[in-house]
């Protein structure tokens, strides 16, 4: 079995103006929501039970869910109307909505990869990880390092020099860039110490130092950030030029 999450309770300030207006779930990319774009994905791909977070013109996204008869999936919605609680507090609120005791698939909701997650979930599992995160070798002003072994060592903000080591081995490892989708075990829970408003990658370091962290190497032709105008016009020509 498998649960799914999808971050969309942001504030979608880089998407502006299309965000003035409506949340960046809903904003259409090739006349389709980026939110649909991602339930779709994720129903191909089998999972049983969809959480989506909602912050940000929450009820435009709880009105077109309904419209949409929750496109015949088991979606349940994480309410974050009071306090955005970033990444990792929002996985932590959601967590009673999943089925227990079953891995976590989180999914932004402005990605748009041609990654095969059945490989990604097959890796998980033979590598026993406690966590397992998508990464692509591409230019970014964030990075997160790993190991030969595949093991989380660090992170580093390229603009302002700030470094978050988690292991002595982080100098001899291999910077990549996060694509926004992880695999979690349902142990991550129990060792959640944070509260509130958090990071998740935060809490990703600070158990990499006795954990399984492990990157999956996304070696796929099609990865976009959709979370800039000029990103989301380049997907749609892409796009477009596919389907003629």
């Amino acid at each position: 079995m498998l649960n799914a999450m999808i971050f969309a309770a942001g504030l979608g300030t880089r998407l502006k103006p299309y965000t003035n207006t409506k949340p960046k779930a809903l904003v259409k990319l090739a006349g389709k929501p980026l939110l649909e774009r991602a339930i779709i994905k994720l129903i191909d791909l089998g999972v049983d039970r969809i959480v989506i977070n909602v912050h940000h013109f929450a009820d435009l996204i709880e009105n077109f869910l309904k419209e949409k008869n929750y496109f015949g999936a088991d979606i349940r919605i994480s309410d974050e109307r009071e306090e955005l609680l970033d990444t990792g507090g929002g996985l932590k609120k959601a967590k009673g909505l999943f089925i227990p005791d079953v891995p976590v698939l989180i999914y932004n909701v402005d990605i748009l990869s041609s990654i095969d997650l059945n490989e990604l979930i097959q890796q998980h599992e033979s590598a026993k990880a406690l966590v397992s995160m998508v990464m692509r070798k591409r230019e970014s002003s964030r990075y997160l390092f790993f190991n030969k072994e595949k093991q989380l060592t660090g992170w580093k903000n390229c603009k302002t020099g700030e470094v978050k080591q988690a292991r002595a081995d982080m100098n001899e490892s291999e910077p990549l860039a996060f694509s926004g989708i992880h695999l979690v075990d349902p142990k991550l829970f129990d060792l959640i110490e944070e509260d509130g408003k958090f990071s998740i990658i935060d809490l990703y370091l600070r158990l990499a130092k006795t954990e399984k962290m492990l990157a999956y190497k996304d070696q796929s032709d099609l990865w976009f950030d959709l979370g800039k105008p000029e990103q989301l016009q380049k997907a749609e020509t892409l796009i477009k030029n596919n389907e003629q």
